[in-house]
């Protein structure tokens, strides 16, 4: 497997809902911004509303660091917009929930399940140039933590601007870094 870390976002053209309103977004929408990618595997399911409203209680935090989310399955804009009329949890949603019934996005990003025609749950952080600076895939049974993903993307944020530096494990925005030196090596 050929990882994906520090590659640029693919070229895309896809369709969107969001707010009640339906637009289409290409990865011209995203540069000079940080992004994160949520793939999901279906809308109307059982797992992925709890993480979707899980990220969207961490959204204004998010737009407040300057990040875009993107929430994408296999569904189609029209799916997205039943799935918020029908769901009281989807309602909370202001992100861009983006269509990928093509699965364009999903085999781009490595999350595409061909025989299921669906994503696993990747969730991918995209810094201002494009380039993928996290990248985590789990199997589908297993729900992930918008808490912890503001911790990474703070950390990511952190290390983008404080060149040289480095974020310990649990690091949390505030805590002390560590600047990598042969001073360091074997004493931590």
């Amino acid at each position: 497997m050929k990882t994906i870390i520090n590659t640029q976002v693919p070229e895309f053209k896809v369709q969107a809902f969001q707010n009640g309103e339906f637009r289409t977004v290409t990865n011209e929408d995203i540069k000079g911004k940080w992004a994160i990618f949520f793939f999901y595997p279906a809308d109307f399911t059982f797992v992925c509303p709890t993480e979707l409203v899980d990220l969207a209680e961490k959204y204004e935090e998010l737009k407040k660091m300057g990040v875009e989310v993107f929430s994408v399955s296999t569904d189609t804009h029209f799916v997205h917009k039943a799935w918020h009329d029908a769901s009281d949890s989807i309602k909370k949603i202001q992100y861009t929930m983006l269509a990928d019934p093509l699965a364009t996005l999903s085999e781009a990003f490595g999350v595409y399940i061909e025989e299921e025609g669906m994503a696993y749950r990747g969730t991918f952080l995209v810094d201002p140039e494009g380039k993928i600076k996290l990248a985590e895939i789990q199997d589908n049974s297993i729900g992930r933590n918008a808490e912890e993903l503001v911790r990474k993307v703070e950390a990511a944020q952190f290390v983008a601007n404080h060149p040289g530096e480095v974020c310990p494990a649990k690091w949390k925005k505030g805590q002390e870094t560590l600047t990598p030196s042969i001073d360091l090596v074997g004493k931590i």
